[in-house]
């Protein structure tokens, strides 16, 4: 048997003549955390609703847990999916709201109480299953929306940007969840904005701008290919600070407008730089990490995008969300 829970070839979509999704490719095999990531209209939201059928695809074809499934059909059973801000009815309370879920999933009775109370459970929302959602706050509703899809004991899960409107906290716990599901044996395809979250979660990534694949392969690749991290950087003598640098190989110094320095360098050529500031007289009145190595290669790439070439990745920083939906198929 194959170890993959999800096998998506040449995925197609347009609207109009708007072409939202060209020949995407996406896997994701038993146990594995798999991050999605791309800009804002990259195509990441339409292409999981056109695997939890929720639109139709122009082209392609789709295989989960070894079966094709067909465009217009539900997707199998122990397939679920967050797509976008939850919705839910607000006079119910959230235990009814999932009630209604399980029923139209055709669970009896008591199955429906032990899952809900198990989800409830799962998500720190036990307190409040009981509440009418209209009284739930952002972050409560998010937390909800994943209960909605643990009801399905998933073995494929969608994901799309579970941690927002979550605080620190909240997003932890959920973070922890998504880890012991794919410890558990589910493929869990997660769409994310943070590449922190996606370096720290997923071990295989796939990224999309404008609806192609730019890239698809395990997270370590894709590090090898990160330039440096950048750090902030002020000193006593910024001037001095920069002939120091040049003089020194995998350094790049460069002076911004009323912030001190920019300096790119892997730790050992900073820790070394440092001290060799220190050893110069110069004091280093702060260091800063700015951004990580990902990101920096995510924003290189965006800056070589801006310039017209093909073929590249523009990274935006704010999620990818329009329409409020949920898909528990």
């Amino acid at each position: 048997m194959s170890d993959r829970s999800l096998e998506a070839t040449g995925i197609s979509k347009s609207f109009g003549s708007r072409v939202v999704l060209s020949s995407v490719d996406l896997t994701a095999q038993h146990g594995q955390l798999h991050g999605l990531l791309g800009p804002n209209g990259a195509g990441k939201t339409t292409l999981m609703r056109v695997l939890l059928g929720l639109v139709r695809r122009d082209a392609g074809t789709v295989r989960m847990f070894g079966s094709d499934v067909a465009s217009t059909r539900a997707v199998p059973d122990g397939v679920a999916g967050l797509v976008e801000t939850p919705s839910f009815y607000p006079y119910l309370s959230g235990r009814q709201n999932l009630s209604v879920l399980a029923r139209l999933d055709g669970l009896g009775s008591l199955m429906r109480r032990e899952r809900i109370d198990i989800a409830l459970e799962q998500v720190g929302l036990s307190l409040h299953g009981h509440t009418r959602v209209a009284g739930y706050s952002a972050g409560m509703r998010q937390r909800l929306g994943l209960a909605a899809v643990m009801i399905r004991s998933p073995r494929l899960l969608f994901l799309d940007e579970p941690t927002t409107s979550l605080d620190p906290r909240g997003a932890h716990d959920v973070r922890a969840l998504i880890r012991r599901l794919a410890d558990d044996g589910a493929a869990v395809v997660l769409s994310s904005h943070d590449m922190a979250e996606v370096e720290d979660l997923c071990a295989t990534v796939t990224v999309i701008d404008h609806g192609r694949v730019i890239f698809s392969g395990d997270v370590d690749e894709l590090r090898m290919r990160a330039p440096s991290t950048i750090h902030a950087l002020q000193t006593s003598n910024d001037r001095r600070a920069l002939e120091l640098a040049s003089a020194r190989a995998g350094m790049r110094v460069r002076a911004v407008a009323d912030t001190g320095l920019e300096v790119r360098a892997d730790a050992d050529a900073l820790d070394a730089y440092v001290i060799a500031l220190g050893g110069a007289g110069v004091a280093v009145r702060s260091l800063e990490r700015r951004v990580r190595s990902l990101e920096s290669l995510f924003l290189e790439l965006t800056n070589t995008t801006a310039a017209g070439e093909a073929g590249t990745l523009s990274i935006a920083t704010a999620p990818e969300r329009q329409h409020a939906s949920m898909a528990v198929s």
